[in-house]
């Protein structure tokens, strides 16, 4: 079952970001928590899913994705503080 969401990760509050697109959210965020996802978020620790969004199709999860990447720092961070005040990990909720 396909399930289109963008997502961000965190290693802290307020720390490195990183935005991600995918078509299964737990897997890929369970991918990331155990280093299995080579590059930036392993390099950095970036294990907290801090804000996802769930989207109909995968072009417009991708779309946004693009989007967010363009947004300067205090927007994305503004964006995961209104709905993740206090940036908790919410992996629980997605499983």
């Amino acid at each position: 079952m396909r399930n289109p969401s963008v997502y961000i990760l965190t290693n802290n509050p307020k720390g490195t970001l990183y935005i991600g697109v995918t078509s299964n959210l737990v897997q890929r965020v369970w991918q990331h928590k155990n280093n299995l996802v080579a590059g930036f978020t392993k390099q950095y620790g970036l294990h907290r899913l801090v804000w996802y969004e769930a989207h109909e199709t995968m072009e417009s999860a991708i779309t946004r994705e693009k989007a967010l990447k363009k947004w300067n720092r205090a927007w994305k961070i503004e964006l995961i503080e209104k709905v993740n005040p206090n940036w908790t990990d919410l992996y629980d909720e997605v499983i």
